[in-house]
């Protein structure tokens, strides 16, 4: 496992619980953040790539990768206190400005919820199959989701008998399968039925209409996401992905039309495995044409709450 992710693990205390992080690297913060049912793992080769020229951060949220896994009763596994985890790991780490936010699948939720927060702290954005959105006009919440998040069978599937996880790392790459090395390694943290609480509540977390925990939240973080619109994105992504489909991406490319868009038509969700020889480099000269050689733009620095 260390060949594949040589990093040193850091570990923040959070209400009690150890919050594990990756801080490589000086200069400019990338902050990357993960989703479900993934970990920081899924970040390895763009950090390795980065942490030479920029000081790189990836958090695994509570729960998932390194960090510690709560049973289900001590802890809440909402939207809101990913957020707020986020947000305790960057205050400790004096990381408030001239971040370059990197999301990918509930990390968009997540990260675009810290940058509603703080929107003059972000100065640059990379997004992987993601949302910051309700579920996009046309697009039908898919039915293997709905059934793990609303159903006992579903829950069985997910937490008892894993299907979720090993059922993520077998499809989510279509270009490039993942070898079954690189798929253990992307399990491996979800080994017991105790350590996949997580995975289960994410699922069950989704917020589909009002009332639905996170879902005024998502509103609100929608609503506010002009505010980002001029600044640098680049988006990068797979279109074979079931979930974050093209109807996602459109919506993405209608709230950002200035954002460069590289869609790749054989890749699936996990677009920096499926895609990796492209996407990094791609990243990298993102970076490189937008140099935060000057502060980041007033008029998006006086909207900060």
């Amino acid at each position: 496992m260390s060949d594949l992710y040589p990093f040193k693990n850091n570990f923040l205390e959070v209400n009690g619980l150890q919050y594990h992080y990756l801080d490589e690297g000086q200069g400019d913060p990338v902050v990357m953040v993960h989703g479900n049912p993934s970990w920081s793992f899924y970040y390895r080769d763009l950090a390795k790539a980065l942490r030479g020229s920029y000081r790189v951060i990836v958090p695994d949220h509570i729960g998932c990768g390194l960090s510690e896994k709560p049973g289900r009763n001590d802890y809440p596994f909402t939207l809101q206190r990913r957020v707020d985890d986020l947000e305790a790991l960057l205050e400790h780490l004096g990381v408030r400005e001239r971040i370059t936010l990197v999301v990918h699948d509930w990390g968009g939720m997540i990260g675009m919820a810290y940058a509603s927060r703080h929107p003059a702290r972000i100065a640059r954005l990379v997004i992987l199959n993601t949302a910051a959105f309700h579920l996009p006009t046309g697009k039908k919440f898919p039915l293997a989701l709905k059934i793990c998040r609303n159903t006992a069978i579903g829950a069985y599937l997910v937490q008892k008998l894993n299907m979720f996880v090993l059922m993520a790392a077998r499809v989510g790459c279509k270009r490039n399968p993942m070898s079954p090395a690189l798929r253990g390694a992307y399990c491996a943290p979800y080994d017991t039925v105790v350590n996949r609480v997580a995975v289960l509540r994410f699922v069950q977390d989704i917020p589909l209409e009002p009332g639905d925990s996170g879902y005024a939240l998502i509103s609100e973080i929608e609503s506010g996401l002009e505010r980002f619109a001029d600044l640098p994105m680049t988006i990068c992504w797979g279109l074979k992905d079931f979930v974050f489909d093209k109807h996602f991406l459109k919506e993405w490319q209608r709230r950002f039309p200035k954002a460069k868009v590289h869609a790749f038509a054989d890749c699936g969700h996990y677009i920096l495995e499926d895609a990796k020889a492209e996407v990094i480099p791609i990243i990298e000269q993102f970076l490189a044409e937008h140099p935060l050689d000057r502060p980041v733009d007033e008029s998006v620095a006086g909207k900060e709450q």
